[in-house]
């Protein structure tokens, strides 16, 4: 295992393009990289394990010609580089085809999360002028709703189920078209994907993603993931969404390893299930999944224990629970890992590089970025004192952010990006996540952090998942209230309320546990399972209102 130190140190821009891209800087093309340089007889590209237990592999060689095809197809219908495509599908071999299809020409590729309703789709579209959606037959009512939809093309069933007339038919369409397409060539700056946040208020922002971030993608599987030739890799993140996107599909991608794709949505059933039949060594995904194997921790001991080699978690910190129990109770290491949209991942525990691991811990920048705390004057803060996190632009090549297509950024400040995420320096060099800038509580003159109480709550076995916020209240400005999901074989009770309340209590400080605890049957998320503590805080503002106005 490399020292993390000399790593970070010894990270030299040149040479990882020389060793991670086949192209040059001003030659690229996402097709090429991810494919075409990898595409000898044999090697497979994707495992593939249908909802309904079909199964498939489908190599470099035969993505590479579909992928010719497409790009012959999107040609055909005045589709031009620089374009966007966007996907409205599950995790199948059409959604792959279609991705690599649009990068051959040159033109960007969109995601349509397929949990997305029509508002949330036509904002996308519209944003980013895509040309055309390739859909499936499950998803392709919602179009009916999207005004000014664009050129639709299906991916249909048996005798072409799905299609409506005049609309063109995905596998119809390909037949139809030559398996040669000379692959267009980009510069490094030049989009291949194009994103949208999914920020807690107002509407999702597009993020242009430029080529030169491939270089980032691979760094992070390389370093972090600790993604090995002889690993079965799973990441079980939907590639409408960007870890999926970036992690599942573009890196593993680019370093010709294979991905694997589960049709279906999350169950603790199919993901033992997969693991065991495809010797999975190599898992990622994010903490709600994680939470989820957990509570049914019998039935995963007894199929996992000892099968996994490492594990990786982004999205939300891990709680030290899931750590303990991942060591204790399947016998391997998982490390949680953090980044955004806009970032990709930059600060990680790192399976790879060998550096202090403290339970609770984003960890420490990835080789190619600095990223520091500064305080609200951007000066850097040292160990001890909660600021925002930021990365130092000039001095982080792997840095890959343009700004937000057509809007403007307050992210952009001096040399610096800030994230908008509150952290704090360790002594050892390590960043502790605090919560995002608007999630912190203050009570009483204290700072809380929603996340550690989150964490001793999860502790305790009657817990599932909580969130904690700051109700507002006139003595103390804000109070700790949490809302907690229960495990099925307890009751919610004013004693258990109490009992929670004492637990947090002796683990952290009498200042930061929750004075309230609401028992709730779920908690709001996002479609990629983010806790949405906003709208529980707008929940309580607006009953304090309604309070104040009678």
């Amino acid at each position: 295992m490399r020292d993390y130190l000399t790593a970070a140190r010894e990270f030299d821009y040149p040479t990882a393009v020389a060793t991670t891209l086949a192209g040059s800087l001003d030659a690229l093309n996402a097709c090429v990289e991810c494919c075409d340089r990898h595409a000898v007889p044999g090697r497979i590209a994707l495992f593939w394990e249908g909802r309904e237990g079909g199964s498939a592999r489908y190599s470099f060689c035969e993505l590479q010609e579909q992928a010719a095809r497409f790009a012959n197809f999107l040609q055909a219908q005045g589709v031009r580089p620089g374009d966007c495509v966007a996907g409205l599908l599950p995790r199948t071999v059409e959604l792959l085809i279609t991705v690599l299809g649009t990068w051959r020409l040159g033109a960007v590729y969109q995601p349509l999360f397929t949990a997305f309703g029509p508002k949330a789709i036509e904002h996308r579209v519209q944003s980013s002028g895509a040309r055309l959606v390739v859909t499936d037959a499950a998803n392709r009512a919602k179009l009916d709703e999207v005004q000014g939809v664009p050129m639709i093309v299906t991916v249909a069933g048996p005798r072409d189920q799905g299609i409506q007339r005049g609309e063109c038919g995905f596998w119809e369409e390909l037949e139809r078209h030559s398996t040669e397409f000379e692959p267009v060539m980009r510069s490094a700056s030049d989009p291949f994907l194009m994103m949208f946040t999914s920020g807690t208020t107002g509407l999702a922002k597009p993020v242009p993603v430029p080529l030169k971030a491939i270089l980032a993608f691979v760094g992070y599987l390389r370093d972090a993931v600790d993604l090995r030739e002889d690993d079965a890799f799973w990441n079980l993140a939907d590639p409408g969404w960007a870890y999926g996107l970036y992690y599942a599909v573009t890196g593993p991608l680019a370093m010709g390893h294979a991905t694997t794709f589960y049709e279906g949505s999350f169950s603790v059933e199919s993901t033992c299930r997969i693991i065991r039949k495809y010797g999975i060594s190599n898992l990622a995904g994010s903490p709600t999944a994680y939470r989820l194997l957990l509570a049914a921790k019998e039935q995963v001991e007894a199929q996992l224990k000892g099968r996994l080699r490492a594990v990786s978690s982004a999205g939300e910190p891990l709680t030290p629970e899931v750590i303990r129990w991942f060591e204790g109770g399947l016998g391997t290491t998982i490390h949680d890992h953090y980044g955004q949209t806009e970032l990709g991942m930059v600060l990680c525990n790192h399976h790879a590089l060998e550096h202090p691991v403290r339970v609770g811990a984003a960890g420490f920048a990835i080789p190619g970025h600095r990223v520091v705390v500064l305080d609200e004057q951007q000066r850097e803060l040292p160990a001890g004192q909660p600021g925002i996190l930021a990365v130092d632009r000039p001095r982080s090549p792997l840095f890959w952010f343009p700004g937000y297509q057509g809007l403007p950024t307050k992210a952009f400040v001096g040399d610096y990006y800030l994230s908008g995420d509150t952290v704090e320096l360790n002594e050892d060099g390590s960043i502790s996540f605090v919560g995002r800038s608007d999630d912190v509580i203050t009570t009483s003159g204290y700072r809380v952090g929603p996340f550690d109480v989150e964490s001793a709550l999860i502790e305790h076995p009657a817990v599932i998942e909580a969130a904690v916020i700051g109700k507002p209240d006139p003595e103390r400005t804000e109070l700790v209230k949490a809302f907690v999901v229960l495990h099925g074989q307890y009751r919610a009770a004013a004693a258990l309320a109490e009992e929670l309340q004492q637990h947090v209590r002796r683990r952290l400080s009498a200042h930061a546990y929750p004075r309230e605890v609401e028992f709730v049957d779920e908690l709001p998320k996002t479609p990629s399972g983010k806790i949405q503590r906003f709208l529980l805080r707008n929940q309580e503002i607006a009953k304090a209102q309604a309070a104040a106005a009678h």
